[in-house]
């Protein structure tokens, strides 16, 4: 299997927001409830760029997932700091590109100023906890039943890594 990481165009936005859309009916994965589009990602997307990139991951020239890293909180003290969103296309989980990406994500940090990377998670999301606290990140904070999921109250936990 090979695997890059490849900088987003605009070409990729349409499968990037169908990937993100096969996670929400989940509601472990994001918090958002309902199916988002093109046009309401748009903002985002043109957002990133190479200090706050996103990348599709392919696999076999074949788009499996995405990464993205954006500015955290928006106040310039926090320049080196970002939140990380791994997503990955059902097809292609539990194929170790998570951890990929991680590992990915991490080279990269020097070369982007980054030194703290964060990670927004449901605490019943067992298998991205797994993830990111097998690449070495941290619990920094835990929000007890901060999400409305259609009626089910969920707990956020912030995970955290520092990068020199």
């Amino acid at each position: 299997m090979t695997v890059n990481f490849v900088q987003a165009t605009k070409t990729d936005l349409p499968l990037i927001v169908a990937i993100y859309n096969q996670n929400i009916a989940s509601k472990t994965v994001t918090a958002d409830l309902k199916s988002v589009t093109v046009a309401q990602r748009q903002n985002w997307f043109n957002e990133h760029n190479n200090q706050r990139p996103l990348w599709v991951i392919m696999v076999n020239e074949q788009l499996a997932g995405w990464v993205s890293l954006e500015s955290f909180y928006g106040r310039a003290a926090y320049h080196a700091t970002v939140e990380i969103s791994i997503y990955l296309d059902r097809k292609f989980q539990h194929r170790g590109l998570g951890t990929k990406a991680l590992r990915y994500v991490a080279v990269q940090t020097q070369r982007l100023n980054i030194h703290t990377i964060l990670a927004y998670v449901f605490s019943s999301n067992k298998a991205s906890q797994a993830l990111f606290k097998a690449a070495g990140y941290q619990v920094y904070g835990h929000l007890p039943q901060v999400a409305d999921m259609a009626g089910q109250l969920i707990d956020l936990d912030i995970l955290g890594k520092k990068f020199a």
